[in-house]
């Protein structure tokens, strides 16, 4: 994997979860897949549409997902089915391993964080499943519960910064999604891509 980081000395590193850290976003899609189904999705779920709202806080991708096919959902109740489906299927998720050498030097002499568009409890989880939790300080796992608007909007950069006590434009974030970036553009922060099969 070749990452282009970006010159400079970084003050804090913030890094999304899944398809960055952790390879997961083929088993997301397997449980939304199912999930949409349940609720009267009649064709296989549109890979493309699905990564392209990577990073996206899940209930949204919920309303989206059904926006898009023209169902009528309780975007609650898919949010929810989707979460139990997934968390089946956590522990078969494997590392992005040269991210996860990156965050684990530089949190030897820099703060480092996470910055999910999952759910508090699913984050928690795979930091847990995945021996990630030691990295990050639990102030600095910032979710969508966290925040008044989730990505593309820069709020969850910004308060990731802000627990770090670090600038914003002093911060480099890793991230594989579309969506990500923007926001961390929006923070004011450079942005690393991760390659992934939405990006």
């Amino acid at each position: 994997m070749k990452l282009d980081i970006p010159p400079g000395d970084f003050a804090g590193y913030i890094f999304d979860l899944d398809g960055t850290l952790v390879d997961t976003m083929p088993l997301h899609y397997r449980a939304w897949d199912e999930a949409m189904r349940r609720v009267g999705l009649n064709v296989t779920l549109d890979e493309e549409l699905f990564y392209s709202l990577g990073g996206v806080p899940t209930l949204r991708v919920a309303e989206l997902i059904a926006a898009h096919y023209g169902l009528v959902v309780d975007p609650h109740a898919v949010f929810e089915h989707k979460e139990a489906l997934f968390h089946e299927l956590q522990s078969d998720a494997k590392l992005i391993e040269p991210v996860v050498e990156i965050a684990r030097q530089m949190s030897l002499t820099r703060p480092v964080a996470i910055a999910s568009g999952g759910p508090r409890l699913i984050v928690r989880r795979m930091l847990e499943l995945t021996g990630l939790g030691r990295l990050f300080r639990h102030e600095v796992v910032i979710t969508p519960e966290d925040v008044r608007e989730g990505k593309p909007a820069p709020d969850m950069f910004l308060l990731a910064a802000a627990r770090m006590g670090v600038a914003p434009g002093g911060c480099l974030v890793f991230e594989d999604a579309e969506p990500g970036m923007r926001a961390a553009e929006a923070a004011g922060m450079k942005w690393v891509r991760v390659p992934s099969r939405g990006a």
